[in-house]
């Protein structure tokens, strides 16, 4: 009996590892996937990889420019001493970045999320006014953005941003206070920055079975309580997504002093050049870097409730198996022992 059940436990082995190979049809897809993917691995080798390991082999070195091409004088990190040194307005810029960007991701955010959910409601001309939000994104870019600062037109006249600066300033700190009374004065500028945010939202929205809503309300659930305990859990991961797309979107804008600073320490000659205007972009990139991964570490380390105990639950049950293994193991070797004794 008990060789039987050894012989039975193996095959029972042998059908599982059978089942966990993928066949032809999924091998298939995967191999159809790689193929859809391949375009965009060779795009990242050809114009990001290599563009960011040349930039910083520049900004290691002096280049200098002749009729012949580019000259290399080895100089280590002397550039990026020599941008604190000679350059304390970029160091200035980069804090009032780091301020700017930390404030307006989240208000960019929880702005999208409203207005995605307003539009998700069953209003009349609704893709109308998805398109008046969504508008922006393709109209006002570029050179139009550029004409449209320079005439005032993305801030609020009504909006007194000096008033708002005073009364902060008693409460917080002058750079802090600065950078919100400058949110509230460029308050539509920010606002035309969330228009991919708000159809990202609406995407996810669109996904939430209604039958979770119908539930929750049978059960005495308010709308507060569903947005809290349904909503807000269901596009969790799209709120990382939009957080750094705002993050990734207001570095690269146009508009940035660091980027325009950047692009004349570029072209200034002899004194500054493509080695030092390569370490000011990697100094950049690092600070943004280290704001998408903040970011990042808030929203993913917050797990939900019920997520940690499913996961206990999995390592209970996986306790339990090993337990049940072990046992059934003894009991084999001891009834293979008793029948040992028998025949003996």
């Amino acid at each position: 009996m008990a060789e039987k059940e050894v012989v039975e436990t193996k095959k029972q082995k042998k059908e599982k590892m059978k089942k966990i190979k993928p066949g032809r049809l999924a091998k298939r897809e995967a191999r159809m996937g790689y193929v859809f993917v391949l375009p965009w691995i060779i795009g990242a080798l050809a114009f990001l990889i290599v563009p960011l390991c040349q930039s910083f082999y520049y900004s290691l070195n002096r280049v200098v420019l002749n009729p012949t091409g580019m000259k290399f004088v080895f100089r280590g990190f002397d550039n990026y001493a020599q941008i604190s040194v000679q350059d304390p307005t970029f160091l200035t810029d980069l804090a009032n970045y780091v301020v700017t960007t930390v404030i307006s991701a989240p208000v960019i955010v929880v702005f999208a999320l409203i207005i995605a959910m307003l539009l998700n409601g069953k209003i009349k001309c609704r893709g109308l006014f998805r398109l008046i939000y969504f508008l922006p994104v393709i109209v006002v870019s570029g050179p139009v953005m550029s004409m449209l600062t320079g005439q005032g037109a993305t801030s609020i006249s009504s909006v007194d941003a000096s008033t708002i600066q005073r009364f902060l300033e008693g409460v917080l700190p002058t750079n802090i206070a600065e950078t919100i009374a400058n949110l509230f004065g460029n308050m539509t500028q920010t606002l035309w920055y969330s228009g991919v945010q708000i159809l990202i939202f609406l995407s996810a929205l669109q996904k939430i079975n209604p039958s979770l809503y119908e539930a929750a309300k049978i059960d005495g659930g308010s709308s507060w309580e569903c947005f809290w305990k349904i909503t807000l859990p269901t596009i969790k991961p799209m709120i990382l997504l939009n957080v750094v797309y705002s993050i990734v979107y207001m570095s690269n804008n146009g508009n940035n002093n660091i980027i325009s600073s950047i692009q004349t320490a570029m072209f200034a000659g002899t004194t500054k050049g493509y080695g030092y205007a390569s370490a000011m972009a990697w100094l950049y990139s690092v600070i943004e870097t280290v704001i998408v991964a903040v970011f990042a570490l808030i929203l993913m380390t917050r797990k939900d409730i019920y997520q940690k105990q499913v996961k206990k639950a999995k390592k209970e049950a996986k306790k339990q198996a090993k337990v049940l293994k072990k046992v059934q193991r003894r009991e084999m070797k001891h009834e293979a022992k008793i029948a040992k004794a028998t025949k003996a």
